[in-house]
């Protein structure tokens, strides 16, 4: 075999295998009535905003341009019944806005928050908190 098939063969055979390994330790099965276990093991995010003043792609952009949303091999998707966590975005009275991230299986909330648009955007703020409720789920430090 030529080395350019070597190495696509190595690929191949290393991405089943992170996969395989991915799957042993979140079976969807064990995520059910466990929010924590269901951050930890979450992979495609759909988003979801009833704001005028902040749409759902403003929210799926600030959460891409966060390192720790691919460190820990997050993915946004646009069909939400291939999600497995909905994060919603609703603004409530003047200022405040409340975010929730639903398992989309079990309908189980599994994080939220509550914030202001002063100081600062309101979709950047969405981000930063609940991927640091992600992290502190899948155990890791959160960045600034």
């Amino acid at each position: 075999l030529s080395v350019v098939m070597k190495t696509l063969l190595l690929s191949t055979v290393f991405l089943v295998l992170c996969a395989m390994s991915a799957s042993a330790q979140c079976p969807r099965e064990a995520n059910v009535g466990d929010p924590v276990a269901a951050l930890r093991c979450a992979k495609l995010i759909y988003v979801s905003s009833s704001s005028a003043l902040v749409g759902a792609s403003v929210v799926e952009s600030k959460l891409q341009k966060r390192a720790e949303f691919f460190a820990m091999g997050l993915v946004i998707t646009r069909d939400a019944e291939a999600a497995d966590i909905v994060l919603e975005l609703h603004h409530d009275r003047f200022t405040k806005y409340v975010y929730t991230a639903i398992d989309r299986r079990s309908n189980m909330v599994l994080a939220s928050g509550k914030l202001s648009s002063l100081g600062g955007t309101v979709a950047g703020k969405v981000a930063k908190r609940f991927l640091k409720q992600v992290m502190q789920a899948r155990g890791s430090a959160p960045t600034k």
